[in-house]
């Protein structure tokens, strides 16, 4: 079993920036991939960004040039640097690991935290 634990969200101004952080604890072989998520009332769950474990990211348009994902595997943690920060940006925030849990099966399970409220002010 795998347990993502998110911090780092809060109340900032617009304009303003914030640093998430998710580490990733349990029966962890391999991480192919972390990736952070968005989602707000009545709407669907959508990308922000994602890290491979060799260190590929890959960002929707909208995120691209304010946020900034990064990893440490050594730790099993993925950071979300965010930048610039708008209104729109509000939103909980659900890490997200592919893991693969032992060294004799080659199967990556999905697994999600609980979230991070973010809170951007006008």
């Amino acid at each position: 079993q795998v347990q993502l634990v998110e911090s780092g969200g809060g109340l900032v101004q617009a304009g303003g920036s914030l640093r998430l952080s998710c580490a990733a604890s349990g029966s962890i072989f391999r991480i192919n991939a972390m990736a952070w998520h968005r989602q707000t009332p009545g709407k669907q769950r959508e990308l922000v960004a994602a890290i491979t474990s060799d260190g590929n990211t890959n960002y929707p348009d909208s995120m691209k040039g304010r946020f900034t994902i990064s990893r440490d595997n050594a730790k099993n943690t993925v950071y979300l640097q965010m930048n610039s920060l708008k209104p729109e940006d509000t939103a909980v925030y659900y890490c997200n690991a592919i893991v693969r849990s032992t060294w004799y099966s080659t199967e990556f399970s999905d697994y999600w935290g609980q979230g991070t409220q973010v809170t951007v002010s006008s």
